[in-house]
């Protein structure tokens, strides 16, 4: 096509339409691509769900070491017992005797109570119990240590009444009355692990899984153009405004049902925190869409074979989940790291819809997130065309050169 073409308006716009058009037929016989543009969407959600369900450890056995044999003691054994996620399986004599317990994975963990506890009660001290707890299951310990923490609460409060009631000589048949405590877990009612890292992680596994389509498609025609002469005879010949925009549209329609199923229909599967408006959901996660096309497109040029391609993208999963925020706070990172989380669109996906899905926030309150996923449609739409235009001059010299 001569480069004349490109500048009417007409010449254009028939140009981005034959790349959209093209691009829908790339994908749709490339069963790879649709492997990563649609099954692992559709899958990954579900095998990740199903591995983290059920979100919570109930009745887990440990083992009682009670040292101090007193009221006190045997009280906070009941407690404990009585919570619903720990079961006294056995009361043992030593410790010794509760470690073969555990060896023999009968017990997942040992609670020991010093001789001093009730003295150390009785005197107004601090007592303290002992949790040693198998670490195989890293759920088990988070369950168990919540438990006995509300068991703390619990006692420490009947603890101080009792004091107050002492102190002020009052009878028991007038009830002193306490501060009551209730914990409110905001968007996850279940503490489960699912309804906390899930909602984060499905934004994630459609930003990687694009990434992986967009950078398989852009390996094709490189390998198409290593066995043609550095000449791609399925691609189109358009401007790079017109064929990257092309490809972007073409990516973002197709994973817009994909958005639908992974904030709406998981979430309702599963039971987990859904408090969201549906189309809210697909208007503010479209500009991350947009900016992950584009950061395909630029990553591509990075990418020569379609197998590399999922080294790229997998490999930088891990680091993409840390950064996001989701098993560390971005808060606690240094500059560096948050400058990178900046960069990546998930990152402010993932920060925009765990507050409307599981706390109930609406689009109009997440205008900072939303125009920094604009912001990065824009740098990677610059950084895709300026990739983009080097490699198809670069193609139009060849045969030039060839031909000299």
């Amino acid at each position: 096509m001569n480069n004349s073409s490109y500048s009417g308006r007409p010449g254009w716009w028939g140009s981005l339409c034959r790349v959209f058009r093209r691009e829908f037929g790339f994908v749709f016989h490339d069963v790879g691509v649709m492997l990563f543009f649609f099954a692992l969407p559709l899958f990954y959600p579900i095998v990740y769900t199903l591995i983290y369900n059920p979100e919570t450890v109930k009745e887990q056995r440990i083992a009682v070491v009670d040292e101090s044999r007193t009221a006190d003691s045997r009280t906070l054994t009941r407690m404990v017992d009585a919570t619903e996620a720990i079961d006294v399986y056995a009361q043992c004599n030593t410790l010794d005797e509760a470690r073969r317990l555990q060896n023999n994975h009968e017990v997942y963990a040992i609670l020991h109570i010093p001789a001093d506890y009730a003295k150390k009660i009785g005197r107004g001290e601090q007592a303290n119990v002992t949790y040693y707890s198998d670490m195989s299951l890293l759920l088990r310990l988070r369950t168990a240590y919540s438990a006995l923490v509300d068991v703390q609460l619990a006692l420490g409060a009947d603890i101080r009444a009792a004091s107050m009631k002492e102190l002020a000589s009052v009878s028991d048949l007038v009830p002193i009355p306490q501060v009551s405590q209730e914990a409110i877990m905001l968007g996850d009612p279940t503490q489960g692990f699912a309804s906390f890292i899930i909602p984060g992680i499905v934004i994630l596994i459609l930003q990687q899984s694009m990434l992986l389509g967009v950078t398989m498609l852009a390996a094709g025609s490189s390998e198409r153009r290593r066995r043609n002469g550095y000449f791609d005879p399925l691609a189109v010949s358009a401007p790079p405004s017109a064929s990257v925009i092309g490809k972007a549209l073409c990516y973002t329609l197709l994973y817009l049902p994909c958005v639908l199923y992974v904030t709406h229909l998981v979430p309702m599967m599963f039971s987990l925190p859904h408090v969201g408006v549906v189309w809210e959901y697909l208007v503010y996660l479209t500009p991350m869409l947009l900016s992950t096309a584009f950061l395909g497109i630029a990553l591509s040029v990075f990418v020569t074979e379609r197998e590399s391609s999922m080294l790229v993208i997998v490999f930088s999963s891990v680091i993409f989940l840390f950064i996001s925020g989701l098993t560390w706070p971005v808060y606690a990172m240094n500059s560096f790291w948050q400058l990178i989380g900046a960069c990546v669109p998930a990152r402010w996906g993932i920060d925009g819809f765990l507050r409307m899905n599981s706390n109930g926030a609406s689009i109009f309150e997440q205008t900072h997130s939303f125009l920094m996923m604009w912001i990065l449609v824009a740098v990677y739409f610059v950084l895709a065309y300026v990739v983009t235009h080097y490699r198809d001059r670069g193609r139009r010299l060849v045969p030039d050169t060839a031909a000299a």
